[in-house]
């Protein structure tokens, strides 16, 4: 709910007004152009605009050290996680911000009953602010962008200012810079295109997946046992399991359902089934996840449904295959109407509904989030979802896998940092946050535009949330040619019979964020080691247009781990099929994470939580990859080498080892 400010805040606010005139400085300023959205017509003066004002939280500069002090396994508070009600106190914003901010506004001439914030006190709104105010208040112009993809519309400013006192009080505000439709981090085969947005990645198979009957085998599959001899060609779960020595699932123990995030792609229970009775007979038809829809989302579809994507099958038949009998949780998010190319930003939703202090309703009928690039709750349209934006329903799993992002520079960087502050809280409560890395190299989905950055699309274009620090950026490994579950995993990489020739496991280095510590050594070893002639940069928000170098030296480094993700069968509309790609790898290990929790469950111990301190510390229970790169942009990208690198991360599991050190730590 919303309420009006208090007026203890408000003579606060007037007791510390600020010097008279107002310095104004740069907020926000777009560095990189989307090629993708066209600057169209300035906004008329009178029309209406819904304003957010996303305030700055306190202690957001010490979230980094609370998260490595509960996530170290050389710290004595290793695995002691916090509650929700500890981390909304932790970071609420100060009285001090409310009062400043309400202050300018209403000097500024906007009267008192128009200002509204919000009971969590992370927003301040304003009722019915019309273009001329707007531009005034934050000394901008605000024009319509409209996609050329797409023909959608959404309005922004290429940059905003706001008082030089308040700089420190304010996250951002919305509506602000533009913003891009997302992708899909899907690539799978298909004889034809899609007919739904170009946003929605990559390929979709229709073609009978490999195996035996169709492709000679090695000497060395051959003298396998039967089920182990097509791995190279078909990667089952007993495949994944030998190739990881992960044994059968134990005991289901309670609260350890594997999440999974779905948005726009839904799944054929039929498909499910048909996958289950060839590869997984041991989990039983109609096993499918426990549905925790958001905002009116589907949970499963007819097969003649548009909707009937492979990316939520593919993570559901995984995650299912893997741990079973343990369960599976989908968090399938928005309407039906709301597809990958409406929504111009993923995750608020899904955030919205885990955790209710960042979402909460307001008096003028919009919520928290930004009305101009989030979906809009009740959605009055034909099939929209007519509730409220639900917040705070559900509880999440302790593991979730995400197998969806979007280019880093589609996207206002104090957007990204908000979202990325958020998953740091998931993980001060024991929340481990998987995401795949992507598929185009150094690059980005080739259907989303130019794929590289710069006047020249030479620079490399990293993808978000893989610069975000707290979370787990999982690359994709396959089988070398005519190789077996017994031989070194190599770098994914497949051209489709050259027609996307740059697919590979993405990585690189963000431009949004700096490298945390517990990478720091890690990551200076591989530029020695990998002997990387490429021109650098060492800035975040860079400027594309006069920067010489073609990625960030100083920036987030991803992926943090990998895992196989090459030749999984799938059915889809009854039809079999193969698929490639990181979307496949992030289940993988968020199922062996899974298996961990529950191991510990059993032991009277905790969740793992966020896992990537204590594996870039021994990060000798993983496997290394040496071989293979993620060429793009007109280079052959990062090249695997000993230790972590730029297209595999630290490696893969090694289940074993995995159980051992976890099992010591407390």
């Amino acid at each position: 709910m919303i309420v009006k400010l208090l007026a203890v805040l408000s003579l606060a606010a007037h007791c510390n007004a600020a010097p008279s005139p107002i310095k104004y400085v740069l907020h926000e300023e777009r560095a990189v152009e989307s090629p993708n959205w066209v600057r169209g017509a300035r906004l008329e003066k009178s029309a209406i605009v819904p304003i957010r004002i996303g305030l700055t939280q306190t202690n957001l500069d010490l979230g980094y050290d609370y998260l490595m002090d509960v996530a170290s396994s050389d710290s004595e508070n290793y695995g002691k996680h916090w509650t929700p009600e500890q981390v909304h106190n932790a970071f609420a914003p100060k009285d001090e911000t409310i009062a400043s901010v309400k202050e300018w506004l209403t000097d500024s001439g906007i009267q008192d009953s128009r200002i509204m914030f919000y009971e969590n006190r992370g927003w301040i709104s304003v009722v019915d602010m019309t273009v001329e105010e707007l531009e005034s208040l934050l000394q901008a112009e605000y024009h319509e962008h409209e996609n050329s993809q797409t023909s959608k519309v959404r309005l922004g400013t290429h940059k905003y200012h706001v008082p030089e006192h308040l700089a420190s009080h304010i996250d951002y505000i919305t509506p602000g810079i533009k913003l891009s439709p997302v992708i899909k981090r899907t690539v799978e085969k298909k004889l034809k295109r899609s007919n739904r947005s170009v946003h929605v990645p990559a390929l979709v198979s229709t073609r009978a997946n490999k195996g035996s009957e169709s492709l000679a085998i090695s000497d060395a599959a051959a003298a396998l046992p039967p089920a182990l001899q097509d791995c190279a060609y078909v990667m089952t779960p007993y495949c994944i399991r030998t190739l990881y020595s992960i044994p059968e699932t134990p005991e289901p123990v309670d609260g350890n359902s594997l999440g999974v995030f779905a948005q726009g792609s839904y799944f054929f229970k039929a498909d499910l089934n048909q996958y289950y009775a060839k590869y997984a007979t041991y989990v039983p038809q109609n096993t499918f996840p426990i549905n925790a829809s958001i905002d009116g989302a589907s949970y499963s579809v007819p097969a003649a449904s548009e909707s009937n994507g492979a990316e939520a099958i593919l993570d559901i038949q995984i995650a299912t295959s893997l741990v079973y009998p343990q369960t599976v949780t989908l968090y399938q998010v928005d309407d039906d109407i709301y597809g990958p190319g409406q929504v111009a930003v993923l995750f608020n939703t899904f955030l919205d509904a885990l955790d209710g202090s960042y979402c909460s309703y307001s008096s003028d009928g919009h919520t928290g989030d930004d009305p101009n690039i989030d979906p809009v709750y009740p959605h009055n349209v034909t099939g929209g979802y007519q509730g409220q934006r639900q917040c705070g329903v559900y509880k999440p799993t302790k593991v979730i896998s995400i197998s969806y992002g979007q280019a880093e520079a589609d996207l206002p960087a104090p957007y990204t940092r908000r979202q990325c502050n958020e998953f740091m809280k998931l993980g001060l409560q024991g929340v481990s946050i998987l995401i795949a890395s992507g598929d185009n190299g150094v690059a980005t989905f080739p259907e989303d535009g130019p794929t590289c950055l710069g006047p020249q699309q030479t620079i490399f274009n990293p993808g978000y949330p893989n610069g975000c620090p707290y979370v787990t950026v999982v690359g994709a490994t396959q089988l070398p040619s005519d190789g077996t579950v017994y031989d070194a995993e190599v770098v994914m990489q497949a051209d489709y019979e050259g027609r996307l020739p740059d697919t590979s496991s993405a990585g690189g280095f963000s431009n949004y964020f700096s490298r945390p510590r517990y990478q720091d050594g890690h990551v200076q070893a591989y530029f020695h080691r990998a002997n990387i002639t490429y021109p650098y940069y060492s800035e975040l928000n860079f400027n594309a247009n006069t920067t010489t170098g073609i990625y960030n030296r100083i920036g987030r480094a991803y992926p943090d781990v990998s895992a196989i993700g090459s030749n999984f069968p799938l059915y889809l509309n009854g039809t079999l099929g193969n698929s490639y790609g990181s979307s496949l790898s992030s289940p993988v290990f968020a199922a062996v994470l899974t298996l961990l929790n529950q191991e510990r469950a059993a032991a009277g111990k905790g969740t793992i939580g966020f896992v990537n301190p204590v594996l870039y510390k021994h990060s000798d229970v993983l496997n290394d990859i040496v071989v293979g790169r993620n060429p793009g942009c007109g280079t052959q990208g990062f090249k695997a080498v000993h230790g972590w690198d730029a297209a595999t991360g630290l490696g893969t599991p090694n289940y074993p080892k995995m159980k051992a050190l976890f099992m010591s730590l407390p």
